[in-house]
């Protein structure tokens, strides 16, 4: 008998929720070939078995909350489709009843164990490997460890110092996953009402956007650009834009070039805090807003200022596809550096984007207006566009994010600096 493991997924997911089992017990598996669909906080992951025979047992249904390492499901190498399944069964099923018939007689130290295995599987913890790795070894909640750093990222100082503050005290902890547990279900005696469950990355989404605003200093500059000369300049390339490059000539390459060109000017919008440190990051990986059915997803564009605006273009348009078909895989979506939201698409005239933490910043397009503005002496239409930059105050000062956005504003309304900038 062979287990399926939940993998190692990513250094901030520890635990996913099981969308569908794509094997069903007494089907045939190939080494290699997926088992079920894995549900994270960022994306779903088909689970493949490292082993080749029959599917015996499912070890985990669906909806339910598994850990990184656990068993999830029992392969038999030598079944066959036909009778590894019922010949199997009550084994596990007298494995399963073994440990409850030990449990009363096992000493007190067993519960918190138990509940804090519960607590683990309803938040979210980010932790680095070797963190979690000492976590395990010594027994402790990830969820119950203190953390210096400023982003909630468990450390393996943190874990340590956990684990000598915990040896005496045991007996606190049992409080706050008794806590979650009764907070879970939601019963409405209306039957105008419908109760709906959030995903599980609805959850994540809610619970970070919170974090964001209770942690950094947040706040949000505005300014409008006059889109004229770049929608000038669309017009006159789109036809053979698309025929050299078989990708249309949109928008965002060039808020993205804008960008890029601004953040070499004003640095610290492409840094991020850890601790009482500043990492200034001299490379461009820009995020870029996707919505989804299940939520926002930041797919992100690898160094950026190294493509033109034809790869831009596509790698923007490859993301937005596999975002939308769900098939974006974790190393789309994690290291951005800055990113660009554009609720224009929506209609949006006007909006405070909120920070995608660790990133320090965020540019916010919207909608293009065409109103009367003042040019000279003459009052004209012309295609307008606000612009927001939301920023964390701690180590982004208003005259650098002021600059930052009149640099974008200049540069897109002289596209010509977009191609001197790189």
């Amino acid at each position: 008998m062979a287990e399926v493991k939940v993998p190692e997924l990513a250094e901030s997911i520890s635990e996913g929720s099981i969308a569908q089992w794509l094997k069903q017990p007494g089907d045939h598996v190939e080494k290699g070939e997926y088992v079920l669909e894995l549900e994270t906080d960022k994306v779903n992951v088909e689970i493949i078995s490292d082993y080749t025979g029959t599917l015996s047992e499912h070890l985990a249904e669906e909806g339910d909350t598994v850990q990184v390492g656990q068993a999830i499901a029992i392969v038999d190498e030598n079944g066959s489709a036909a009778a590894a399944p019922k010949a199997e069964a009550p084994k596990v099923e007298e494995a399963k009843a073994e440990p409850a018939k030990a449990e009363p007689a096992a000493p007190a130290k067993a519960a918190p164990k138990a509940e804090a295995k519960e607590a683990s599987s309803t938040q979210q913890v980010i932790a680095s490997p070797a963190a979690r790795k000492l976590a395990r070894e010594k027994g402790i909640d990830l969820t119950q460890v203190p953390v210096a750093d400023p982003l909630g990222r468990v450390r393996v100082q943190d874990v340590e110092a956990a684990s000598n503050a915990h040896a005496a005290p045991a007996a606190a902890p049992k409080q706050a996953p008794a806590a979650k547990k009764a907070a879970a279900p939601v019963e409405v005696n209306d039957d105008r009402i419908e109760v709906v469950k959030m995903t599980r990355r609805r959850q994540t989404i809610a619970k970070r956007l919170v974090q964001v605003q209770s942690e950094a200093a947040m706040l949000t500059t505005f300014n409008e650009v006059d889109l004229s000369a770049v929608m000038e300049l669309r017009n006159r390339h789109k036809d053979s834009f698309v025929k050299t490059n078989d990708v249309k000539l949109g928008f965002m390459s060039f808020f993205t070039k804008a960008v890029i060109g601004a953040l070499k000017k004003y640095p610290l919008l492409n840094a991020e805090i850890q601790g009482d440190h500043i990492l200034k990051k001299n490379f461009y990986d820009i995020g870029v807003a996707v919505s989804t059915d299940e939520g926002l997803v930041v797919p992100v564009v690898r160094d950026a200022d190294r493509k033109s605006f034809a790869e831009i273009e596509k790698n923007i348009s490859d993301l937005a596809v596999k975002a939308r078909n769900n098939k974006l895989g974790l190393s789309d979506l994690s290291g951005g550096t800055f990113t660009i939201t554009n609720g224009g698409t929506f209609g949006s005239l006007l909006s405070t984007p909120i920070l995608n933490a660790p990133q320090v910043g965020i540019l916010g397009m919207h909608t293009i207006k065409t109103r009367p503005i003042a040019v000279g002496d003459q009052i004209e239409n012309r295609p307008m566009m606000y612009l927001a930059l939301s920023y964390d105050h701690r180590i982004v000062d208003g005259k650098e994010a002021v600059g930052f956005l009149v640099a974008i504003k200049d540069m897109l309304e002289d596209p010509e600096q977009l191609l001197l900038q790189g």
